[in-house]
């Protein structure tokens, strides 16, 4: 199963992830946040909190996306898309 090991928040709702399978990729938040106990995550700061626990990336208040989510939803991240 895919852990992630490192995230980096973006201004536009999406998240820069590194996984334990060394692929990297792009996961775009934006539908979540009509959803529930992500409508929260609509707040910038509060999304830029993201951080990692427990193998997934996590925010303030409880707040989660598993890693599998984050790993079948997201891209790959090629040189040239993050120039």
């Amino acid at each position: 199963m895919e852990s992630v090991t490192k995230v980096v928040p973006r201004d536009d709702f999406s998240l820069e992830l590194w996984f334990n399978t060394g692929d990297h990729r792009l996961f775009d938040a934006r539908p979540y946040l009509e959803r529930g106990a992500f409508v929260r995550l609509k707040d910038i700061k509060l999304f830029k909190q993201a951080y990692i626990a427990l193998d997934t990336v996590c925010w303030p208040d409880n707040l989660d996306i598993a890693p599998e989510t984050l790993f079948d939803r997201s891209t790959p991240i090629e040189i040239q898309q993050l120039a």
